[in-house]
């Protein structure tokens, strides 16, 4: 295949994934999202590789937007420090790292959000438990088939996606992020 019908089919791939997209899925989104800060609950970010650096970027937006809107957004990444991730990893498990740091930091009313392609992440899969033990309200961002997340979370955002199509899925959920964050800022003004 030649680079052009490489990229054309690429873009074609992204395309169908946004496509996908159920604009009443981003609404409940944004909904429990708002929900959570006009109860001044906690919202966190957890996701691996490039879904951890989505997480960062949810919590980037999220705050901007709420800026506009003289409204307090409590919301971090756990993702975002690494020698705490990495604490957990070495001295419990690497998958415990999310789950570790939501029971010393989760309250029930709080809310966390798993961005992940597989739906399949064991560190995820374990602090979704949690959260759902614990009264945290649960939501994911997901690719492909929405793996076992799907099933486990209180709101879901799913992006049909091929099974190991990691690039589209993944921009579709930068999409996703910015299309609540949006939202959540015109809703506030």
């Amino acid at each position: 295949m030649d680079d052009l019908r490489y990229l054309d089919s690429y873009l074609l791939r992204v395309l169908n994934a946004v496509k996908s997209i159920e604009v009443a899925q981003l609404e409940q989104l944004a909904t429990v999202i708002d929900r959570t800060v006009s109860s001044q609950g906690h919202v966190f970010f957890i996701g691996n590789g490039g879904s951890a650096a989505t997480a960062t970027h949810y919590v980037n937006d999220l705050v901007m937007a709420y800026a506009r809107t003289n409204r307090v957004l409590r919301t971090s990444s756990l993702t975002d420090n690494p020698a705490l991730t990495s604490g957990i990893a070495n001295d419990y498990s690497f998958e415990e790292i999310f789950e570790y740091q939501l029971r010393a930091l989760g309250e029930p009313g709080d809310l966390v959000v798993a961005i992940s392609a597989s739906g399949n992440s064991p560190n995820l899969l374990r602090a979704i438990d949690y959260a759902n033990s614990a009264g945290i309200g649960t939501a994911a961002v997901l690719g492909f088939d929405g793996g076992t997340l799907k099933e486990m979370v209180d709101v879901v955002v799913h992006v049909t996606t091929q099974m190991g199509d990691y690039g589209p899925a993944e921009d579709a959920h930068l999409i996703i992020n910015h299309a609540v964050s949006a939202l959540l800022r015109v809703k506030g003004e």
